[in-house]
């Protein structure tokens, strides 16, 4: 189904593609004014002389090299330029080649180039003098025996250079600059998303809540139709059942005038227990119609103070000698139909009255929700039909009394009026013995 102008809306996926695109742009350019705008890092010079120096110091005066003490080095795989400024290090400093030895660090990701001695000639000799002035590139690590076996060690200093300062926050620059695209690319994810929430939500707390709007892109709007059309037959379907079933009740009434008539010139006995059974399907009529008509007419919801409203059910029931109490508590305000309530909170209360004969009510507002427990000392519910005695004519009472029994409305009818403001009724056995029907609501 296409929605109304869908062929002027641009698709979802689309507007992904090209705020992607546009992100890695950005990020691209970024790159590139990095590329220009960084120095080239130059690589450090050391010379032999400095190292000698340092290792005579036991330490650098200027800071540049570091100098420890350490019981061993590991030998590493001959190299021709290790190999020259061994050399020239043993020449400045006076001892034997074996005495001294130079590693250089393998690069990031690359291995370690081997060498063959083959064909490659000896370093020649180098006087002392001229041995200092020989040039260090870059990482090395130097070191010297001593006499008690141990190496003395010099390495250049670890220190983060000025250009890594740069790189670093340039990379922090372009995250924020990126950021503004990242959001908006999981606001538009996401807010479609919480439409659809939101609307299932106001569904499941009233059928006949606003439809969506049909805005966003084509995806959304023909998703939104969807969810229209859905709620729409949602609707239909419930309402003509309910027509059925008033229309049914309804017309009942006449028949049972007529029978009422014709019976007027009936024998006595027969008369009188026929008008029983007419009066007791009157009534069930009735019950029926009330049902109906409360479950289906669209709710007017203002703000209401629940336990105000719990209060004039207590009260209207004490007044009759009934043993109902409500505990005390602070206000609990929300949002609902104060004629529906009122009569489901009286549901619940005639329930356990007529059943053991009083009820104790407390509310309290519990993780976002009002929540009234009605609780009473009867004889409770056999655990099989805890969720049964929710559906319409089903009566936990076996025997077929209505003055014991009644027709099997008042707990449907109270859960429906429940679930219609996002809330739901259970009952639940007591250990203490007896029954309690809780009833939540979201304030």
């Amino acid at each position: 189904m296409k929605p109304a102008g869908s062929a002027a809306r641009s698709p979802l996926f689309l507007r992904i593609f090209l705020l992607m695109l546009g992100c890695v742009a950005v990020v691209q350019l970024m790159n590139l004014a990095l590329l220009i705008a960084v120095q080239t890092p130059s690589a450090k010079l050391y010379t032999v002389g400095q190292v000698v120096h340092a290792m005579g110091r036991g330490h650098d005066p200027a800071g540049d090299l570091q100098v420890e003490r350490v019981p061993a080095v590991q030998p590493v795989p001959w190299n021709p330029r290790a190999e020259r400024i061994e050399a020239a290090l043993a020449s400045a400093l006076g001892v034997s080649a074996e005495s001294v030895r130079i590693s250089f660090p393998t690069p990031f990701l690359q291995r370690e180039q081997v060498y063959r001695r083959t064909g490659v000639p000896s370093p020649a000799p180098i006087s002392p003098a001229v041995a200092r002035d020989v040039v260090i590139t870059g990482g090395f690590s130097a070191a010297l025996r001593q006499r008690d076996g141990q190496w003395l060690r010099v390495e250049p200093a670890e220190g983060f250079e000025p250009w890594r300062w740069f790189v670093l926050l340039w990379l922090i620059f372009s995250a924020l600059a990126v950021a503004p695209f990242a959001w908006a690319l999981a606001h538009r994810f996401a807010k479609p998303i919480r439409a659809f929430a939101a609307a299932a939500e106001r569904l499941g707390r009233d059928p006949r809540a606003p439809q969506l709007e049909l805005e966003g892109p084509s995806e959304i709007a023909e998703a939104a139709a969807a969810f229209n059309t859905m709620q729409a037959r949602l609707n239909r379907y419930v309402d003509d059942r309910t027509t059925v079933i008033s229309a049914v009740a309804h017309d009942l009434r006449t028949p049972l005038m007529r029978l009422g008539l014709r019976l007027e010139d009936a024998p006595d006995a027969l008369r009188h227990a026929c008008e029983g059974d007419i009066r007791d399907m009157q009534g069930l009529v009735s019950t029926a119609l009330a049902y109906v008509r409360e479950t289906s007419e669209t709710p007017v919801r203002r703000p209401l103070d629940l336990r105000s409203l719990a209060e004039t059910v207590v009260d209207d029931l004490a007044d009759r000698g009934e043993a109902v109490t409500l505990a005390p508590g602070e206000p609990v305000v929300l949002n609902g139909n104060p004629a529906a309530i009122k009569a489901m909170v009286t549901n619940l209360v005639i329930n356990a009255v007529k059943y053991a004969g009083g009820a104790d009510l407390t509310l309290a507002l519990a993780e976002g929700h009002a929540v009234l427990d009605v609780r009473d000392d009867g004889p409770g519910i056999p655990p099989e039909d805890l969720e049964h005695v929710f559906e319409p004519f089903f009566r936990g009472e076996r025997s077929r009394n209505r003055d014991t029994g009644g027709v099997g409305l008042g707990l449907p009818s109270a859960r429906a009026v429940a679930r219609a403001h996002g809330g739901d009724v259970e009952l639940r056995n007591r250990a203490e013995g007896g029954l309690i029907a809780t009833l939540r609501l979201p304030v």
